[in-house]
């Protein structure tokens, strides 16, 4: 696969990767290598890394919680005193091994340790892979608030190696799969078409999906690299889906939610939404409701939930002057942002959902 350039760095794929990470460590020694993974990629991932890895650089090994509620300030105060602790310098490198929550907050403590330390993102899971490898969004969520602490920060490269994705949970490939979902709807209908024309899904279908969704994102971000404009359409079936998610993860009732199935269901939401407003195909609405119920195990959504997502929704860091902001369809590949939607319709989008 051909390395894709974002800003000033290369996301680079396969034994390339590999190539490109070690040229990289000589041609810029860092006087200390960290890699921050959790107990996850400990255990399955950094041993492929190790082995990849050609150099006699002294090599730190700082270990987190897995979760997104470890996805903290405290976490982060965990980290920069073990990177006191070991020794760390401005000089030093931080390789992010793992998923999105590893890569957002990595990044973060790297880019604020010393006033900024050089990383390297190897995302392990396929949301990770589509989603956080390009852009530059580092970030940490602030109590069930998703990413409300962060800043934009570049990476020295993105390394992506699908043999990860070996190492991960059926249901977190799943998680991957609504993102890439997300650009089928709103950028390369192509995608989408050959997402609904499975029978079943499977690691080597979706592998040749993630080169073209990296470089749909890349394409946005390169455009708006700080959500101006065309990079909000990212946000679709985020807006409701980030409240989704949010709302069952601080439920002690609810099982917690991944990203990607709080994703399928604001994609539901927010399309039913397009047609009501937009007039998005009643019948296309319909499609991706089935297909998605098909790839994503129903949620129940009780009428007593919805004023608590709701609140969440007022909290969403796309919000402007108090107002949500929803990213809404006029057709496959055309869109419209910063749409306003009364409570009456959210509720009914839900309804639909449920129904």
């Amino acid at each position: 696969m051909q390395p894709i350039l974002s800003n000033n760095y290369y996301v680079n794929f396969q034994e390339d990767a590999y190539i490109k990470l070690n040229k990289y460590i000589i041609d810029t020694p860092p006087s200390k290598i960290f890699i921050l993974v959790d107990e996850n990629t400990n255990e399955n991932c950094l041993p492929i890394l190790l082995q990849a890895l050609e150099t006699t650089q002294e090599i730190e090994i700082i270990e987190i919680e897995a979760g997104e509620e470890n996805k903290n300030l405290d976490t982060c105060s965990g980290v920069w005193h073990a990177l006191t602790d070991l020794g760390a310098d401005r000089k030093s490198l931080m390789i992010n091994l793992g998923g999105g929550v590893i890569t957002d907050l990595g990044g973060f403590v790297a880019s604020t340790f010393k006033r900024g330390i050089a990383f390297v993102n190897i995302p392990t899971t396929l949301l990770s892979m589509v989603d956080a490898s390009v852009g530059g969004k580092t970030g940490v969520d602030l109590g069930v608030l998703k990413n409300q602490i962060g800043l934009f920060s570049d990476p020295e490269m993105v390394l992506i190696d699908t043999q990860y994705l070996n190492t991960v949970p059926e249901r977190e490939i799943i998680s991957g799969l609504a993102e890439i979902i997300k650009y089928g709807l709103t950028y390369d209908v192509t995608i989408w078409n050959k997402i609904r024309n499975f029978d079943e899904l499977s690691l080597e279908n979706i592998s040749t999906l993630i080169h073209r969704s990296i470089e749909i994102k890349n394409e946005v971000v390169t455009e708006d690299p700080k959500e101006g404009g065309l990079r909000k359409v990212l946000n679709f079936g985020h807006t409701l889906g980030h409240a989704i998610e949010s709302y069952f993860l601080e439920s002690e009732e609810k099982d917690k939610l991944t990203h990607g199935e709080a994703i399928a269901i604001g994609m539901i939401t927010e399309c039913y939404i397009s047609e009501k407003l937009l007039n998005f195909p009643s019948e296309e609405v319909a499609e991706i409701k089935m297909k998605s119920l098909k790839i994503y195990e129903k949620v129940q959504i009780n009428k007593t939930d919805y004023d608590p997502i709701m609140e969440l929704l007022i909290h969403d860091k796309k919000n402007v002057g108090g107002q949500v902001n929803f990213v809404l369809l006029t057709s496959y590949e055309n869109f419209k942002v910063d749409c306003k939607v009364d409570k009456a319709l959210l509720i009914e989008a839900l309804d639909y959902y449920n129904s």
